[in-house]
């Protein structure tokens, strides 16, 4: 059995008992269709297998390759991208049931084209992303019906409040938010209403189903809003340089996500990350050749950097899992 030193680093790092703690926690929470787990936060079906044997069993997607390997994995039980897309060719043919956000007559035009059979109604909620007006809505429903999609209902991301420290803030943004798209809902008919991520779990009452991914792994940046979730993973590195009063660890911006900002090591104050490497000033001494935990501040792009979790125990690797659903 390998140990954590023979790992080559920088290594994304997975804890098997934290994970399954998160995915018991938020069965507890949201069981069953309450949740559409979102896995574009982990890229992982092994990990998706873990999420349907908690009880959930409808995924999220943002990308065609997510939704191809899923479907693959034979977890296409009912699979939403929740993207736009103007080819759906590769989606019409996948043994699964496909839904595709929609947000324009060309959107809806190129699922009927592709040979998918039903979509939701993107609707923009406040984040200036992808959604059509709330207004709208259900013109593009009865166009997409027209086409002979079947419309499910809609969705709406309020990623804009995601981050919100102050509970009772970001609640009170969500229920604006979601405001919103009922009103939309209103027009455009069918049975869902898909909202929510991990920042907004425990407080949109108002969407039928919550696409949640990032409580699987966690983040430093969902950390601050005091969850509970664990920990579930990390980057090891290899401490290569010291300095005075500064160390150098071979993690950097190729292995870690930094948009929202930079990552933590406990004990230890980050200076700054360049390419291959990330300078911290260390609270105790270390010496070369150390092993850190570096967590990273947002767990969806750090994973996709990677290729495979290991799985620890201890120090102990016992098994390694492929992140089988990068790239586009």
């Amino acid at each position: 059995m390998k140990s954590l030193n023979d790992l080559q680093t920088p290594a994304l790092i997975l804890a098997p008992e934290a994970l399954e703690a998160n995915l018991a926690s938020m069965s507890r929470a949201l069981p069953g269709e309450r949740l559409r787990p979102h896995v574009k936060a982990h890229k992982c079906t092994a990990l998706a297998k873990r999420q349907q044997a908690a009880g959930h069993r409808l995924f999220c997607c943002a990308t065609i390759r997510e939704m191809e390997g899923m479907a693959a994995a034979g977890l296409g039980q009912d699979l939403l991208l929740a993207n736009e897309v103007l080819d759906a060719r590769r989606l019409g043919v996948l043994d699964a049931r496909v839904t595709v956000a929609v947000d324009s007559e060309e959107t809806i035009t190129a699922a009927a084209r592709g040979g998918v059979g039903e979509v939701l109604i993107d609707v923009n909620v406040g984040l200036p992303r992808c959604g059509c007006p709330p207004e709208g809505a259900g013109k593009l429903a009865d166009s997409a019906r027209r086409q002979g999609l079947g419309v499910r209902g809609v969705m709406g991301y309020e990623g804009h409040i995601m981050g919100v420290a102050d509970r009772t803030k970001r609640e009170e943004a969500c229920e604006a938010s979601m405001q919103i798209l009922l009103r939309a809902h209103e027009q455009v008919g069918g049975e869902l209403v898909s909202a929510g991520g991990t920042g907004t779990w425990d407080c949109n009452r108002w969407a039928s189903e919550i696409q949640a991914g990032s409580y699987a792994l966690m983040d430093t940046a969902y950390k601050e809003l005091e969850f509970p979730f664990q920990q579930a993973f990390w980057v090891l590195a290899t401490v290569i340089s010291l300095g005075d009063g500064f160390a150098v660890a071979d993690c950097g911006l190729k292995a870690l996500g930094m948009d929202h900002g930079n990552p933590t090591i406990e004990g230890a104050r980050v200076w700054f990350c360049s390419d291959e490497h990330i300078t911290f000033a260390p609270e105790e001494p270390l010496k070369l050749g150390d092993r850190i935990r570096v967590i990273p501040a947002h767990v969806d792009p750090t994973v996709a950097y990677h290729e495979r979790f290991h799985l620890v125990e201890g120090e102990s690797v016992i098994d390694d899992w492929s992140v089988d659903l990068r790239g586009w």
